[in-house]
């Protein structure tokens, strides 16, 4: 588990890096993706269909909300795309804890859990473990840190 120092150095370090997208009102997470790929280009709908992360294929892509999602299967792509709302990941797909905290964070694609029906990405697992020993205090501040969490945008 990150100590509180190592947290805010990291943080830091991942907010001077590319990846919060500002031309978007709601930024989508491609940290550590060259690419411009959500989720480390993990497929959104497999967490829900399949029962856990899966790598979506290059064939199988989508435009959305600033950044490129890959699916597993043609299948997984149009359940996207008929209904996006409900297969995104809280909080743009950065870290769910690390929201909480305040930070935009990257995530691990491995780290994950569903919460009434929304998908919450963490850090790492040992981040995980923290965050669903009281889900329900991290989603409810998390909820509150959001808005303040989006880049401005400038006309």
């Amino acid at each position: 588990m990150l100590n509180r120092r190592s947290f805010i150095l990291l943080t830091g370090a991942v907010l001077a890096a590319p990846g919060v997208r500002a031309d978007t009102p709601r930024p989508v997470n491609t940290l550590n993706s060259p690419d411009g790929l959500a989720i480390r280009g993990y497929d959104p709908v497999a967490y829900f269909r399949d029962g856990g992360p899966r790598p979506g294929k290059p064939e199988f892509s989508v435009n959305h909300g600033g950044a490129t999602w890959r699916f597993a299967s043609a299948e997984h792509k149009a359940l996207f795309e008929a209904d996006p709302q409900r297969y995104l990941p809280a909080y743009g797909g950065f870290c769910a804890y690390g929201t909480s905290r305040g930070y935009l964070v990257k995530i691990e694609p491995e780290a994950w859990s569903i919460v009434n029906g929304r998908l919450y990405l963490n850090y790492d697992l040992a981040v995980r473990k923290t965050w669903l020993a009281k889900t329900q205090t991290y989603i409810a501040r998390a909820d509150t840190n959001w808005p303040d969490l989006l880049p401005q945008t400038t006309h």
